[in-house]
């Protein structure tokens, strides 16, 4: 009995080590959680999305899930070798040059009218808290922190570990000018060292205007958050980008929902929508754009033009690396709504309407 309890003693030692590390932030306390108190959208504890959306569908459990991705059909969730990719030379663009580069999964940098900006930026290898696990694909790394210029805003979507890195974060600190991020948020870069008047936090449905011409929507979208333990102690969001000559709808992780039809009715035609699309599953259905779902978001947004992103990067579920670009490329074909299939690091020129892409996730 002295053994097995000085086991359960050391493994809970052990557990509350790591969990403490810096990497994991901080939950939200003091006046930032006093003002996520007054918040319509936290109840019991917590963020609510604005339809019900349990974490997992009906029948599913974290067993069942477990045991299909252990013994369930492998159904090609890596490439087999090097991904494609070319390197855009961030640091020497000109200022004139109006351009998005895609860094694989949802990390993209943006220069849109003279203004530079990153969002949800994963550059140190792996999205999870264990570095050696949830690996990135093989070709996919190209682009370093050394390889970002100086950045007028930073977005941040959510905390996950797919879209919050806290290596690649407090790398680029020194080069960030302005963070926007959803409520509670804060609170993870305080601790990583960002100072108060960097973080901008906003709730669902509020607006900043961040420079002439500049305004940045702050907005719904069906997902959760959390580092740890505990869930949904920080907001997730989307965001509409105005510049002066464009609209960006930047989407961050999200169902389907209502809140898409919503923002295309409240913005009118959207010039590029930047929506995930991969690490979908039928046990998690709710929280992510399942395949028949991506258009739809898409054409009730209104877009003209759009990038899917979330995937050829990191396995986080259990479909081939490349099903997402597939199918994606086969549905927008009845919609009238152009395509941006870039590969990593290719340049996308943003008021471009000619420019064609190859069809690189077919290349194995």
């Amino acid at each position: 009995m002295i053994l097995i309890f000085s086991a359960l003693l050391l493994l809970v030692i052990l557990t509350l080590v790591f969990i403490n590390q810096a990497k994991f932030g901080k939950h939200p306390s003091g006046k930032r959680l006093e003002i996520i108190k007054r918040a319509e959208n936290y109840k019991n504890g917590e963020f609510q999305n604005q339809s019900i959306t349990p974490d997992l569908t009906d029948g599913a459990t974290y067993f069942s899930i477990l045991k299909e991705f252990l013994f369930g059909p492998k159904n090609n969730f890596e490439p087999q070798g090097m991904l494609p990719s070319q390197k855009t030379d961030l640091i020497n663009l000109e200022s004139s040059v109006d351009v998005l580069v895609w860094f694989g999964h949802s990390s993209y940098f943006m220069q849109i009218d003279g203004k530079r900006i990153l969002v949800d930026p994963v550059l140190s290898g792996s999205a999870s808290p264990i570095s050696f696990t949830t690996k990135s694909f093989h070709g996919t790394d190209i682009y370093t922190t050394e390889d970002i210029p100086e950045i007028d805003y930073l977005i941040i979507t959510h905390d996950h570990w797919d879209h919050l890195d806290y290596e690649t974060i407090t790398k680029l600190r020194p080069k960030i000018r302005k963070v926007i991020t959803g409520l509670g948020t804060g609170a993870h870069l305080e601790h990583w060292g960002f100072t108060e008047d960097l973080i901008i936090e906003r709730n669902w449905n509020e607006s900043l205007t961040l420079d002439e011409g500049y305004t940045l929507y702050t907005l719904p979208a069906r997902h959760f958050s959390g580092r740890g333990f505990k869930r949904k102690q920080t907001l997730w969001m989307s965001f509409l980008l105005q510049t002066p000559s464009m609209k960006i709808y930047i989407g961050g992780d999200s169902g389907y929902d209502t809140h898409f039809a919503q923002i295309g009715n409240r913005f009118g035609e959207i010039d590029l929508a930047i929506l995930e699309h991969g690490q979908y599953n039928k046990n998690w259905k709710h929280i992510h754009l399942m395949p028949d779902e991506i258009t739809k978001a898409a054409s009730d947004l209104k877009v003209k033009k759009l990038l899917a992103v979330h995937h050829s990067k990191f396995a986080l579920s259990n479909h081939a690396w490349n099903e997402p670009l597939r199918n994606v490329s086969n549905r927008i074909q009845s919609t009238g709504i152009r395509l941006v299939t870039p590969m990593i690091g290719e340049a996308v020129f943003l008021k471009s309407n000619d420019q064609e892409f190859t069809a690189w996730w077919e290349k194995e």
